[in-house]
């Protein structure tokens, strides 16, 4: 029995035990607090405190069940792999940080798994050892230590409180000037992990990870991490409320403009992801935090599936990412389409899908408040953008033709990776009406006038009109990469984030490094410094040498010399 199965096994049972007690921790309002003293030196204690809750407890089971699932599908999809057994410690690690994460009330074990997954996921993002990989993990890296830094700030500025536990000051963050700083720095520590603007340019970059790493660090732990954070101290951002709305709402509209124009499969996939995390985002502004927590958990399952869905095809078409030669997959592997096409479908939020429970409710409370018509606007542009590249997807992969190699022997087999897929496929059928039940004691009943409550519907299927009509009409596209719109290039370049997060802030650096490189450390430098050193004493020793080696020669010549001068002086 391999290592990936036991491995998977252990999981999945720790998940049912997780997912149970949640349940029980829910039924009956309790929560748990462990304080477990590490040490005590004079008048420091430095204790561990866990935190169990049915909000820890039900995130914990999902992020355990998804990994488990990953590794499971891990068997086949990493098969061929040399290193199969680091990639499985690796992945490990990254779920030992986020329940460090997740368990945690204390700013210093946050930090110790908020840290553990900026660390672990750069070692995952360069698993394959090539150039863009390693452009992709430095990007990755460093800006999710910008967060790591916020958090550092905070843990040292709540020194003068007297502890890092931050329920602790739950009545104070309101009126307190001081404390609102730590608010501010953790809220913007959450946009970092989260990817939100201006931090989003990692997010697809980190798509250079193998795809079952992209399974589970794009669904439930790595950028959900943020969210999670604020859904937990949501008291933190009572202040900067409208900040967040507003970074959420251009976050998940850059992101659907930007889907709508890249053919890269997973990056699609990312993009995708990057929309419902400002979603999310907007959401929690909005002071609903059980809502965002539900979209979390049920966005977390059909997101993981997807990413399965993408890995598959990946695979059978040879490691090719370009949807413009995946068509016609619908003949070659008509059960991962199926897949493929339900989490989709609960992307989209059709009703009754898994992803209408929560994307419904969350519109509904959007038309109850009493916000702008930009942000109003701005949403439902948001959510139609959001069907039309989930249409566009689909369209691509089923109804063109294959331009794949014309001697194909495309075959869907029935391996760990379909297993692990089909039981992603029955709990997303079913997560997002149970969810709904287990989570909301009372149903929810909102009443709108009746154009209000059927204009997320209209929204939805304007977005399926947009989506085929951007497929057909191939106008966009050759106007895009012939550079002769430059507004369109603006839009599927991510608003220049990913020029601003490289170049545009190294470019500055690195110019300056190389003139200071060519005009000082070897120019003027090298003339009056080490290698002028080196001549002025070389030329020294050189002459001293020569009146070393021959000083009889040169005594007898001075004797000779100084007789002369004596004889003139005389005469």
């Amino acid at each position: 029995m391999s290592i990936c199965l036991i491995i998977s096994s252990l999981l999945m049972l720790l998940f049912l035990f997780s997912f149970i007690s949640s349940f029980f921790f829910l039924m009956l309002n309790k929560v748990m607090l462990i304080e477990y003293e590490i040490f005590y030196l004079n008048s420091i204690s430095i204790e561990m405190l866990i935190l169990l809750d049915w909000m820890s407890l039900m995130f914990m089971g999902f992020v355990l069940f998804i990994s488990s699932m990953v590794i499971f599908y891990s068997k086949s999809y990493m098969e061929m792999d040399l290193n199969i057994k680091r990639f499985i410690l690796l992945v490990l690690m990254f779920v030992f940080s986020m329940m460090l994460m997740i368990l945690s009330p204390n700013l210093i074990s946050i930090l110790l798994g908020w840290d553990g997954l900026g660390l672990v996921s750069y070692c995952l993002v360069i698993y394959y050892q090539n150039v863009k990989s390693y452009g992709a993990g430095m990007l990755t890296a460093l800006s999710n230590r910008i967060g790591d830094v916020m958090l550092l700030i905070s843990i040292a500025w709540i020194l003068n409180y007297g502890s890092w536990n931050l329920f602790i000051y739950l009545e104070y963050f309101i009126n307190d000037k001081l404390l609102n700083l730590v608010g501010l720095l953790i809220m913007i520590a959450a946009m970092t992990k989260s990817a939100q603007i201006p931090f989003s340019a990692w997010l697809p970059a980190a798509m250079a990870a193998p795809t079952p790493v992209s399974a589970l660090v794009h669904s439930s732990t790595l950028v959900t991490a943020g969210v999670y954070l604020l859904i937990r101290f949501h008291f933190l951002i009572f202040n900067y409320s409208y900040i967040l709305l507003f970074i959420g709402l251009m976050t998940m509209f850059m992101s659907g403009l930007g889907a709508n124009f890249e053919f890269d499969l997973k990056k699609i996939i990312a993009l995708s992801t990057l929309s419902q995390l400002g979603l999310m985002m907007c959401i929690l502004s909005l002071g609903s935090k059980e809502l965002a927590f539900f979209h979390l958990l049920v966005h977390a399952l059909f997101k993981a599936l997807l990413f399965m869905c993408a890995g598959n095809f990946i695979h059978l078409m040879m490691n090719c990412q370009d949807i413009r030669f995946m068509g016609g997959l619908i003949n070659k592997s008509p059960l991962t389409v199926v897949y493929f096409n339900i989490s989709n479908l609960a992307l989209c939020g059709m009703p009754f899908f898994s992803g209408f429970y929560s994307k419904d409710l969350i519109m509904e409370l959007y038309s109850m408040m009493q916000m702008n018509l930009f942000i109003y606007t701005i949403m439902f542009l948001s959510l139609s953008l959001t069907v039309s590249y989930s249409v566009r997807l689909t369209y691509y992969l089923m109804f063109l033709n294959m331009k794949f190699f014309s001697l194909n022997c495309l075959l869907e087999e029935k391996n760990y990776m379909s297993f692990s897929m089909g039981l992603m496929f029955t709990i997303v059928l079913f997560s997002g009406s149970m969810m709904m039940w287990v989570m909301f004691m009372n149903p929810y009943l909102i009443v709108l006038p009746l154009f209000l409550k059927i204009f997320t519907l209209l929204m939805v299927s304007m977005g399926v009109w947009l989506g085929v009509e951007i497929t057909k009409f191939k106008l966009f596209y050759s106007l895009v990469f012939m550079n002769k719109i430059k507004l369109l290039n603006f839009m599927s370049m991510m608003w220049n984030l990913p020029y601003i997060s490289t170049l545009g802030l190294s470019y500055l650096f690195l110019n300056m490094g190389k003139k200071i490189s060519k005009n000082i450390d070897q120019g003027w430098l090298e003339f009056i410094g080490s290698q002028g050193l080196f001549s002025f004493l070389k030329l020294n020793s050189s002459l001293m040498q020569y009146f070393f080696k021959n000083n009889l020669k040169i005594y007898l010549i001075m004797f000779v010399g100084w007789v002369l001068v004596l004889m003139i002086m005389i005469i």
